[in-house]
């Protein structure tokens, strides 16, 4: 329970310090901030609760607020979809000590592969929970890396993303991804901090990289759902893509990445020539 509650108390005190006083259209009252952020007895009267209950919220104490009051204090707070979801779930904790537990493996369906077959010209990455690769396509795999080339307790997108040489040397943007993938496992971390394999992964994480552990502390949390990519490929050169995301009804836990570029760009024919060159390439066996 304490590790749950301080989980809690940190990410309210990092909200609040990165929270805007003019914005949140509170009134200057003379006084010089020592900090930035908002202080308690703000935050406390924009969501409309006592400056002491904000107070033991945010110290962790064992409280568990209404839905109503969550929804203030994460406007109060100036949290997004994301921030606010997060924040709930970790609200949530308080109320029973969650038991680590072990999930089962997730497996992809035959007919999902079936699928990936169909969408050969664009590079596909099928994510499970905590980011596992748990498919790709001959383009996903030409595009960043064959991740079955990886032991399967070790193919993961944020492992892959800190600790391979070959991911920060392919990401023109490589902090602004890193960071991307600090911030979605900080989200499913607080949806499931029971997950014994998701507890794993962000120990060895904070463990084996500095910029992770520093990263993790920030307390960020969003999710992304589209975007885009800069890469300096080691076949074609420099190329932007972009992504989208599509959810499978049918198994919440699992999340398609499909990756494009602008029709008759520069980047585009870099993809078409990957494709020719992936026809050709020697795939390397599987590790077990």
């Amino acid at each position: 329970m304490a590790e749950k509650n301080t989980e809690l108390a940190d990410f309210l005190r990092r909200a609040r310090s990165q929270g805007d006083a003019s914005r949140a259209g509170l009134p200057a009252d003379g006084r010089v901030r020592r900090v930035p952020g908002l202080r308690r007895e703000e935050v406390a009267f924009l969501a409309g609760v006592s400056t002491d209950y904000y107070a033991r919220l945010e110290q962790g104490r064992r409280i568990v607020p209404s839905p109503s009051v969550v929804d203030a204090i994460g406007r109060a707070l100036g949290l997004d979809q994301a921030g606010r979801a997060h924040l709930a779930d970790l609200i949530g904790l308080g109320s029973a000590a969650a038991q680590p537990r072990t999930r089962p493996v997730q497996r992809v369906r035959p007919g999902l592969y079936q699928f990936l077959g169909t969408l050969d010209d664009v590079p596909v990455l099928v994510l499970g929970r905590r980011a596992d690769v748990l498919a790709q396509n001959r383009m996903g795999r030409a595009l960043f890396t064959d991740f079955e080339r990886f032991p399967a307790v070790r193919r993961n997108y944020a492992r892959w993303m800190f600790l391979d040489e070959g991911a920060r040397s392919l990401f023109v943007d490589w902090e602004e991804q890193a960071r991307a993938a600090v911030e979605n496992l900080r989200l499913e971390a607080g949806n499931d901090p029971a997950d014994r394999a998701t507890g794993a992964l962000i120990a060895e994480l904070r463990e084996a990289s500095d910029e992770f552990a520093a990263w993790w502390t920030e307390h960020r949390v969003y999710r992304r759902t589209y975007g885009s990519k800069r890469l300096r490929h080691p076949v074609v050169g420099d190329l932007t893509v972009e992504y989208e995301t599509l959810a499978l009804p049918g198994d919440p836990d699992t999340t398609l990445y499909v990756y494009s570029a602008e029709p008759g760009s520069p980047s585009a024919r870099a993809l078409d020539l990957l494709a020719s060159w992936s026809l050709t390439a020697t795939p390397r066996p599987a590790a077990p």
